[in-house]
């Protein structure tokens, strides 16, 4: 385990920086630059703080909805595969709950402003 500061922390420092510090001193390109260096540091930094227990969540439906083991990478293959054979219908409410609760979390951390997904969590 890590000292203080923690990763979050980190790009959380970084992101500021680069928008209070070196935003307000550059212009054109070099400033657009900045702003999506930041934006992916938000992102970086949702990931950080959603991802452990999304994925955690992800695979526990994953289990339930195909009956077996196995890593994150290994049951979406085989999600796949058993969409594109037929062996789980796209109209399945199991599979239509996961890929929802899945969608959302996609959602959360790389744009959580956008009005579609504000709107379906708050219908939630």
């Amino acid at each position: 385990m890590q000292d203080q500061p923690t990763a979050i922390e980190l790009v959380e420092a970084v992101a500021d920086f680069i928008r209070n510090h070196a935003m307000p001193q550059l212009q054109g390109h070099a400033a657009f630059h900045a702003r999506v260096a930041a934006n992916a540091l938000d992102i970086v930094k949702r990931e950080l703080e959603v991802a452990p227990t999304a994925n955690a969540e992800e695979i526990s439906r994953l289990k339930e909805l195909l009956g077996r083991e196995g890593n994150l990478e290994e049951l979406n293959l085989e999600l796949c595969n058993r969409i594109r054979s037929g062996q789980i219908a796209l109209d399945d409410p199991q599979l239509k709950d996961h890929l929802w609760k899945t969608t959302l979390t996609k959602l959360a951390i790389d744009q959580p402003n956008y009005s579609g997904y504000r709107r379906a969590i708050s219908e939630s």
